[in-house]
């Protein structure tokens, strides 16, 4: 018989470290959450800000913002083309 109790008083303990394990790691996963949902709220207001900012920029300065828009555009268009001369002229030898 005391071999039976002590058996039954480790399957206690156990189940009681196992809960309250899984009891501190649903408090960790809770903190997670809560610390992941306001980062992702300082980022939506961080780029809310910054589309105010540029739509502003774009209603005050909108020849300025055409033409920078216009370059960049054909700064990308140049760097894409330019790298698929060089894969096409790399493939002839």
């Amino acid at each position: 018989m005391n071999a039976m109790n002590d058996m039954q008083a480790t399957l206690d303990t156990t189940r009681k470290l196992a809960a309250d394990a899984l009891d501190r790691a649903s408090a960790s996963m809770k903190d997670l959450r809560s610390g992941m949902t306001d980062r992702a709220g300082a980022a939506q207001r961080y780029l809310g800000d910054y589309a105010r900012t540029g739509s502003r920029y774009v209603t005050e300065n909108p020849l300025k913002s055409a033409l920078v828009a216009a370059a960049v555009g054909a700064a990308v268009a140049g760097l894409i083309i330019a790298l698929r001369h060089r894969e096409d002229r790399d493939s002839w030898f």
